[in-house]
């Protein structure tokens, strides 16, 4: 049975299941393990790890801890209450007008961080002349429709992620900024910190950036150095606001003081830090890599609004869900009549409620014609319908991008 502990609840002889983070926040080879000694516990503490999952089925015991399905019951209905109580983004243009728009600008952005890299492979500084028109254009198209742009980035090539990661760190995060109320100037900067905040992978060399699998400590180590690496780097390029080189240095520290580089404790991280942590994880866990499979946006909320207790500020997650949804534009989810759609845009008061492009039977495992359902409308009127669960494109055999909007 798998059940949900706290770290003080470890012990040698429990088999951890899950350690409830992500992959880059912690030492270990594998996600699961059989616990054989006080060092590998001292180790889950130093990670920052507060809870996780272990399988009594293979290890001990604790007699008294709520099980799996207990704690995402509880998960779900607190999600539940965030969402029926906050706006989302509204959008200006329809999804089907920006997506042309959206995929020039991907692919304008895409190529502008390729050759940032390279100029910072080779020592050169950045040039922020061709930097900011590229943040100014992510910008416009968030203002246009947010879920275009976000939803395109969320197919990434395995060997273009790095590049891709930062487009859509720095996409989400402008978006995150103009949810926020945060005006026009502050929100160009933290775009511009968001582009450029993994500068300093740079210098990480390929086979431990591209590494199919777990890396060693030490190499580990050599990952950890690119927020520092990337400040200097920033730091030799004339005209980087402090902004930018805050977002770049402090991306990866968290709210209980176990990031790094600096281990700052929460009320030293400033809030587009804490912003761009948040979105830099779930842009990172919602990825498909060489060595772990990305899971769906829906379930990358629930695990950061779980993980906010300790290693993010509650409510800025709680304003990242707003700002892309329950369920993100992009997610696949299946609906209680039984057909498969792809969301295609937030309610403005409900984000359980979204519009969806049906477009697949569960039923009959057959296309269907594609049809738009208004979650938040009754039958007759467009809707009549709502979400049972987000589901895995993979599993259905489907590519839900390709029906953005009804034929």
């Amino acid at each position: 049975m798998i059940k949900k502990i706290g770290i003080r609840q470890l012990k040698v002889g429990m088999y951890v299941h899950d350690l409830s983070c992500h992959w880059m926040d912690h030492p270990f080879v594998r996600n699961r393990l059989m616990i054989t000694s006080d060092e590998e516990i001292r180790k889950i503490l130093d990670a920052g790890i507060h809870e996780l999952y272990i399988d009594s089925d293979k290890g001990l015991d604790v007699a008294d801890a709520p099980t799996a399905e207990q704690a995402q019951t509880a998960l779900e209905n607190e999600l539940i209450d965030i969402a029926a109580r906050q706006p989302a983004s509204v959008a200006r243009t329809s999804l089907a007008e920006e997506l042309t728009r959206a995929r020039q600008v991907k692919s304008q952005a895409h190529q502008l961080v390729r050759t940032v890299m390279l100029d910072a492979r080779l020592g050169k500084a950045i040039e922020l002349d061709q930097v900011e028109p590229v943040v100014q254009n992510i910008t416009e198209s968030i203002l246009r429709n947010p879920g275009a742009l976000t939803g395109l980035l969320r197919i990434k090539n395995k060997d273009d992620y790095t590049f891709l990661h930062s487009v859509s760190v720095c996409t989400l995060l402008v978006a995150f900024c103009r949810s926020s109320g945060m005006d026009a100037k502050l929100t160009r900067e933290a775009g511009l910190g968001g582009l450029l905040h993994d500068t300093g992978k740079a210098l990480v060399p390929d086979d431990v950036l591209n590494k199919p699998g777990r890396l060693t400590e030490e190499e580990f180590e050599i990952i950890r150095k690119h927020p520092k690496d990337g400040h200097e780097i920033l730091l030799k390029s004339p005209g980087v606001g402090d902004i930018p080189l805050d977002i770049t240095l402090h991306h990866h520290e968290r709210m209980d003081g176990s990031g790094y580089p600096d281990k700052l404790p929460g009320d030293q991280i400033s809030t587009l830090a804490q912003m761009a942590a948040i979105v830099d994880v779930y842009d990172a866990i919602t990825a498909d890599r060489c060595y772990h499979k990305g899971m769906s946006a829906a379930e990358a909320l629930r695990k950061i609004y779980e993980w906010s207790k300790f290693h993010f500020n509650p409510q800025h997650v709680q304003s990242f869900m707003r700002c892309v949804g329950i369920y993100p534009v992009g997610t696949l989810v299946l609906l209680e009549s039984g057909r498969l759609g792809v969301v295609t845009e937030p309610h403005e008061t409900n984000l359980l409620s979204p519009k969806v492009n049906a477009f697949f039977s569960a039923k009959s495992n057959t296309y269907i014609k594609p049809v738009e359902v208004d979650l938040s409308k009754p039958l007759g009127m467009g809707g009549g319908d709502k979400i049972v669960s987000h589901e895995s494109p993979e599993k259905w055999r489907v590519d839900p991008m390709k029906f953005f909007s009804p034929a």
